[in-house]
């Protein structure tokens, strides 16, 4: 069979171009599991700039995670052996570790009692 130049050209652009359509239509951020710590604070104005309550489903994150609020607003899929969650990370946790998660008291009720105080969990963004 005999292909001219000209067709082999157009299908090797066809083919890079959905190749690169596929490549730059992955999601960008990280997919990555934490574990660590999970504890509550009282929540008010937060790193991100924003005023949230206690009885909102929102969490602080460690500095690291939280470095120029580059996480801000992002949503987490947080579980413990007792239940699970979903926040909106709108502060910085200066104490905890890259995998803490410090909640509004309302979300930590998702997950235990507040009389644990600090209850083991895994998370990620979602």
């Amino acid at each position: 069979m005999y292909f001219s130049n000209t067709f082999i050209l157009l299908i090797t652009l066809l083919f890079t171009m959905l190749t690169l359509n596929v490549v730059t239509a992955l999601p960008l951020h990280r997919r990555a599991s934490y574990s660590g710590d999970g504890t509550f604070y009282t929540v008010g104005l937060g790193s991100c700039g924003k005023t949230n309550s206690d009885s909102e489903m929102v969490a602080a994150l460690s500095s690291s995670l939280m470095s120029g609020g580059k996480n801000c607003g992002k949503s987490l899929k947080v579980t413990s052996d007792s239940g699970s969650v979903t926040v909106k990370a709108v502060d910085t946790c200066p104490s905890c570790a890259e995998g803490d998660v410090d909640f509004s008291p309302a979300a930590f009720k998702k997950l235990g009692s507040l009389d644990e105080g600090r209850i083991s969990i895994n998370w990620s963004f979602t």
